[in-house]
């Protein structure tokens, strides 16, 4: 028996879990439930990040204290992981103070090593990456384009990480270890960061206090990366109190993450871990990320999938089992309600649970609900479930997941062809048949019994129903498929044959989400009193100029006459709607006592209205039927 050792990255609480937060541990879940089956002694880490900047505002936003709005935040992230049954064997929690306290030791670990010193810092930082950003060449603030902001100046005291002394060493490391970084993709988009030179990192603000403080100078609290990534050793007793299983288990098997952190996780950690004398993790796999209709998800265009919709209309299983087949692991998948329907429909209801019904009905009606027990050592069919198992073993141990299933529902194929070139039912009509009729039905539901073990770590829940159902003893996620031969099949009395996979009516089962989201989006929706509406200022403005703002996607630069003394200029998010020349000589409205702020080096004065399409999701710009003079307010 070996050690395993998997993690999620922990999750930053400035908001509520996603399907990205589900979809990490989802994977991780299925590692360590493949990993436990097979025998090894697993540990499998998750929690959440709870230290930062953007903590503070998120909490002074909601009007709570910092550490309410955590808790909060926690509880609902526990609550969910919980509702979708991943089996993490510990949380963490950055706030907690062992965590402190082995994130101190390693500090000071890295500084007695020669590799921290005192300076100053003077640059751009973006607060959602919790990232210093490259200077611009006219000397302007750098626009993030992930978290839809400008970066913020800030000069302070600080301690610096030589991490310019690890170019070198990390690149030594990644040739040493080619699995290192996953996929390949990201493996050489790493190695290229490195090869353009490395920086020496700022780790600690005076202008932060919501962290840990740096040990001996308190005034300074620790960079929210060194802090985070540290969790991983910090869970296992690293310089803390907690029970030690750093010996056991570190390094880490596989560290999980997604593609937008590789760089903290592939560069930093592993520099600082060397910094300190301790081996960098096996594994480090950034996955891709979930697109909905091909578009990144987003509130603004309305395509986000919801955990609660998705949990209340979908089972765990449906939703694993989607996750794990429809995207190829390491690239971006698409998720839609629409097709997680299709799939569902057609490969559990048609394909696996179809299968599994219809044997068990058979079983039932032409032998008296029992198993026969009768030697199908030599069946084709045999030969075609050892391969698949072998080759189902070859994909998972490299994280091949839709691959992986693909196996089996070629399996899951090719047993239904089975059945139906044997035609039970037409042999079930022939005394001189019935050794046949018994071998037929024997062999479908030894292959069943075995694709059941394999599927067991995917779809949990079902896989112990068919188990049962077929009589047989124990739990399929005890035990390890390579140890079961085939044709070893008990008699058994079988339970009655349970639908596993009800075929969904999709137009009703849309319809009835669509309903859903109304609801939720109207909750959402807070009330204002007239006199907080009457604080804006919405007028009429005409459209002069109109052009792309270069190296902007989805950026335009509008001039637009107001009716004051000289135009303003507005930067708009509507590129990928709205060419330049359909908007010149337009008027629109716009919310003239909007604070100013600054896009891509433009300063925008003021903000266009639009209404969002309830079916695309894209903007369509506020307008007018009768011809209304330019400045005139709406009231």
């Amino acid at each position: 028996m070996g050690k395993f050792y998997v993690t999620t990255p922990i999750y930053y609480v400035n908001s509520r879990p996603h399907l990205g937060h589900a979809y990490t541990t989802m994977v991780a879940d299925l590692v360590a439930r493949y990993r436990r089956q097979r025998g090894d002694e697993v540990f499998f880490l998750t929690g959440t990040d709870e230290h930062g900047q953007n903590i503070e505002r998120a909490a002074s936003a909601s009007s709570l204290p910092v550490r309410e709005h955590v808790d909060r935040i926690v509880a609902e992230y526990k609550q969910t992981f919980s509702q979708l049954g991943f089996t993490y064997d510990y949380w963490i929690r950055t706030t907690d103070d062992y965590h402190k306290q082995g994130v101190q030791q390693l500090f000071r670990k890295v500084k007695e090593n020669g590799y921290v010193y005192l300076g100053h810092y003077e640059g751009w930082y973006c607060v959602g990456c919790a990232e210093f950003k490259e200077e611009t060449v006219d000397g302007s603030a750098p626009y993030c384009e992930l978290h839809d902001r400008l970066a913020e100046r800030l000069s302070e005291e600080s301690y610096f990480f030589r991490l310019s002394e690890f170019q070198e060493k990390l690149l030594d490391y990644y040739e040493r270890n080619p699995k290192f970084i996953r996929p390949e993709a990201r493996r050489n988009e790493v190695i290229a960061f490195v090869k353009a030179g490395l920086k020496d990192l700022s780790i600690s603000r005076v202008s932060v206090k919501w962290g840990i403080p740096v040990p001996d100078d308190p005034k300074h609290t620790l960079y929210v990366w060194f802090d985070a990534l540290s969790n991983y050793i910090t869970a296992l007793g690293y310089g803390n109190y907690l029970e030690n299983r750093f010996d056991k288990f570190w390094p880490a098997d596989l560290h999980l993450v997604g593609k937008d952190i590789l760089r903290f996780h592939a560069v930093y950690w592993p520099a600082f871990l060397m910094a300190a004398g301790i081996e960098p993790p096996r594994t480090v796999f950034a996955h891709g990320m979930w697109l909905s209709g091909g578009r990144k998800m987003s509130k603004t265009v309305g395509n986000v999938i919801d955990l609660n919709t998705l949990m209340r209309h979908f089972s765990n299983d449906q939703v694993r089992y989607f996750c794990y087949r429809e995207m190829s692991f390491g690239q971006d998948g698409d998720f839609t309600y629409e097709a997680l329907i299709d799939r569902v429909n057609a490969d559990l209801a048609k394909g696996l649970g179809n299968l599994y019904s219809r044997t068990m009905k058979m079983i039932e009606k032409y032998c008296d609900g029992k198993l026969p027990s009768i030697d199908a050592s030599k069946t084709a069919l045999g030969d075609v479930i050892l391969a698949a198992k072998e080759r189902f073993e070859r994909e998972m141990q490299d994280y091949n997941f839709s691959r992986a299933l693909e196996v089996v529902w070629e399996a899951i194929s090719a047993v239904d062809k089975y059945i139906s070139d044997s035609a039970p039912w037409k042999l079930a009509k022939d005394p001189a048949a019935q050794s046949e009729l018994q071998t037929v039905l024997y062999s479908s539901a030894e292959a069943i019994r075995h694709l059941t073990l394999l599927l067991a770590p995917i779809l949990p829940t079902s896989a112990e129903t068919m188990w049962k159902g077929m009589g047989l003893e124990g739990t399929p996620l005890n035990i390890v498929p390579a140890t079961v031969p085939w044709a070893s099949l008990p008699q058994t009395i079988i339970s009655p044959p349970v639908q596993l996979f009800p075929t969904i009516d999709k137009e009703k089962l849309m319809a009835e989400i669509a309903k859903s989201s109304d609801i939720q989006t109207e909750q959402k929706t807070p009330t204002v009193t007239i006199e907080d509406f009457a604080k804006i200022d919405l007028r009429v403005a005409l459209v002069l100029e109109a052009e792309r703002v270069p190296k902007a996607d989805k950026l335009l630069r509008l001039i637009v006459d107001l009716g004051e003394d000289k135009p303003r200029q507005i930067v708009a998010g509507i590129a990928q709607y709205y060419a330049p020349e359909q908007l010149i000589g337009r008027k629109i409205i716009v919310v003239a006592n909007l604070e100013p702020r600054k896009l891509r080096g433009l300063e925008s004065q003021g903000m266009l209205l639009a209404a969002q399409h309830s079916k695309e999701g894209r903007p369509i710009l506020a307008g007018f039927l009768e011809d209304v003079p330019v400045g005139a307010k709406l009231k």
